[in-house]
């Protein structure tokens, strides 16, 4: 599954500027340690998560992670965005929480 199939399904809001919604996407992560995430989320997983500062940025592009799903209606800052842009992150938002959107995730990946 790809990005864009994922925004389409799940109703997901696409926050960065939409120009890479082409990549894989095989798995999820949940997580808001930074550290954390950093050992143990795999590449074209989906990064669930609240965290919202420009260090998200870095963390996706470690890991190589397809998108940042914000969850909870977080929405990040400007300076966040235009970071993810300049890295060509994807960040996406829902209000649903983050159980909500792994079990979703989940269906749609099976």
């Amino acid at each position: 599954m790809k990005v864009n199939e994922l925004v389409e399904t799940l109703k997901l809001d696409v926050v960065t500027n939409g120009e890479n919604l082409e990549k894989e996407v095989d798995g999820c992560y949940i997580g808001d340690l930074l550290s954390w995430v950093m050992g143990r989320a795999d590449e074209n997983n989906v990064w669930v998560t609240i965290m919202s500062n420009i260090n998200i940025v870095a963390v996706a592009t470690l890991t190589g992670a397809s998108c940042i799903l914000l969850c909870e209606g977080v929405t990040p800052e400007k300076n966040v965005i235009d970071k993810a842009d300049a890295q060509d992150v994807v960040i996406l938002r829902s209000d649903k929480t983050a159980f909500e959107l792994a079990v979703m995730i989940d269906g749609v990946l099976k």
